[in-house]
């Protein structure tokens, strides 16, 4: 039997980088997946994700969504639990940088982070622990870094949003345990996607390549490996924790 056989997932920011490896490998163990994306570019990349998982065999829908509207949230879990009936995982993905020395950076550039990031944590998980609570059972996992662990200059926003997500998670954790909902946290180090496209310029992919003892960047499917292990019953056991795969990065 497949590790995800008969859950439904539901993965914010998944039409592409490590949200759309996390769906791909949680419809492969099973899981019917409703995803999320945010803009009107992402449409085409969505709907060919969902294709992708339905070849797989399993049932999956895509959600036009914004994470960091709380309303939206709302509507979007009473929508998949129409549609799907329950939510067994939740896998809170949705994130952006806007990298600036706080010398520079301005209140805009921080908020816009902090909604992204950390307000997005929380619209998410206030709404899909209602079903989860009814059920008694669900796994909440939430997407921190590195960074919100080791801290960077020039990322003190998104470093702090990160960190925030650690926090929250640990309280979720403490608050939801007797009701049988886990929540953890991932703490990703340098992923191969767009996101980190940047770093392939000039010598900035070596650089950090040196500081990681695994020497390499992790693929988004190495990170969907554990989001895997935290969403299935091989972590049942599991609550409050943060798992940095990041190659040994912050040893």
């Amino acid at each position: 039997m497949k590790l995800l056989q008969g859950k439904v997932a539901v993965i914010t920011g998944a039409a592409r980088g490590i949200g759309e490896a996390v769906a791909l490998k949680f419809a492969e163990q099973g899981a019917q997946i409703a995803f999320t994306y945010i803009s009107d570019s992402s449409a085409e990349k969505a709907a060919a994700l969902v294709l992708k998982i339905e070849a797989l065999g399993t049932k999956a829908m895509a959600f036009q969504s914004n994470a960091a509207d709380f309303n939206a949230c709302e509507k979007l879990i009473n929508d998949i639990i129409a549609a799907f009936g329950q939510i067994d995982i939740c896998v809170n993905n949705a994130g952006i940088s806007k990298d600036n020395l706080l010398l520079r950076m301005t209140p805009e550039q921080w908020n816009e982070v902090m909604r992204v990031n950390l307000d997005s944590v929380f619209n998410m998980t206030k709404h899909v622990i209602k079903p989860m609570m009814k059920a008694k059972s669900g796994s909440i996992i939430n997407m921190s870094s590195v960074i919100g662990e080791m801290g960077n200059a020039g990322q003190s926003s998104y470093a702090a949003s990160k960190a925030g997500v650690i926090g929250f998670t640990k309280s979720v954790a403490k608050e939801l345990g007797s009701r049988n909902i886990r929540c953890n946290a991932i703490a990703p180090g340098f992923v191969e996607t767009d996101m980190t496209s940047y770093l392939k310029d000039g010598n900035s992919a070596d650089k950090y390549k040196s500081l990681i003892p695994l020497g390499r960047f992790a693929s988004a499917e190495d990170i969907a490996n554990v989001c895997l292990f935290l969403g299935s019953d091989l972590g049942n056991y599991i609550t409050g924790q943060t798992i940095s795969a990041c190659g040994g990065m912050n040893i």
